[in-house]
């Protein structure tokens, strides 16, 4: 059984259409990261999911059950743009009203358990408006914790956090699969990021689904390279280009030489021409560059 499963998605507002007959498919258990630019789709896809719009045509399934099911979105957990709290409240009072609008029973047990959960426990007493933009994304996530959901739907929860806000919410969702047994599809640019934690990936373009993959299946399919600087950069580079098929420069100045070639080859080779290398080794294309191929091959 997956998690989600749209087919033939549309959906337009007034001249400008928005998604163009998306399909995707989510496993039970996923870390699904939603990628794609401004506009491609992504926040659409999310709300239609959520039964926040409505799709023009099209289906969406969730758990092999109609997505406007009552039982199957009682079990769906949401944070879309930022959570509402009220600023002046505690982070403690804020989480008791959202449990009480849920109908929780048992609510301070619940609260305490999704604090812990997002590392907010010890923050519970802040003021939600003295709280940082990191704790307040955890907060949303709490938020969207409450109620024990099996499908959570999270828009851009990392964007703008620090290294440490990012490491943070980095260990949050791997415990909410793992310990949760959840679901998770979280859109985000901050591609590094996401490639860290994904388990699947969906890259969507004008509207529909261009690739499908698995972590595994990004890993196989992206490129392995040899990076290196030379005393004689111009000239190495010039040389390789005649033995090589693709030769290039990257943003740190180091020549790259793709397509599983052997770096002492390349060290070899250029020592035998005269030119010595000063730095080499051998590296493999992240989500981010792959990402950026792929968005070049479709224009």
């Amino acid at each position: 059984m997956n998690a989600i499963e749209i087919k033939g998605l549309t959906k337009s507002y007034k001249e400008k259409q928005a998604l163009a007959g998306l399909n995707m498919t989510v496993p039970v258990g996923a870390i699904y990261g939603l990628i794609g630019e401004n506009g491609s789709g992504k926040s659409t896809t999310e709300k239609l999911i959520c039964g926040l719009i409505h799709a023009d045509s099209g289906s969406i399934r969730l758990f092999d059950r109609p997505h406007t099911d009552a039982d199957v979105r009682a079990k769906m957990g949401v944070l879309i743009e930022a959570p509402g709290c009220f600023p002046n409240d505690t982070v403690w009072n804020n989480m008791l009203l959202q449990a009480a609008n849920l109908g929780i029973q048992n609510a301070e047990t619940e609260v305490r358990k999704v604090l812990k959960l997002v590392r907010m426990e010890g923050a519970a007493s802040n003021k939600f408006k003295n709280c940082s933009l990191g704790m307040k994304q955890r907060i949303g996530i709490a938020f969207a914790l409450l109620g024990d959901p099996r499908l959570l739907i999270l828009d851009e929860p990392i964007n703008g956090l620090d290294v440490d806000g990012m490491r943070i919410m980095r260990e949050v969702l791997v415990d909410i699969t793992k310990n949760l047994g959840c679901t998770v599809v979280i859109s985000s640019h901050v591609l590094g990021e996401l490639e860290k934690v994904a388990t699947h990936y969906g890259i969507v373009r004008g509207g529909r689904m261009i690739r499908e993959m698995t972590a595994a299946e990004l890993d196989a399919d992206c490129r392995t390279f040899v990076a290196l600087k030379a005393r004689e950069q111009s000239r190495a580079k010039a040389l390789l280009a005649c033995k090589y098929s693709r030769v290039e420069e990257d943003d740190q100045d180091r020549i790259r030489v793709y397509d599983a070639v052997g770096a002492e080859e390349i060290v070899s080779y250029l020592y035998e021409n005269g030119i010595l290398v000063s730095e080499v080794m051998t590296e493999k294309v992240g989500l981010e560059e792959y990402y950026i191929d792929l968005m070049k091959e479709g224009r």
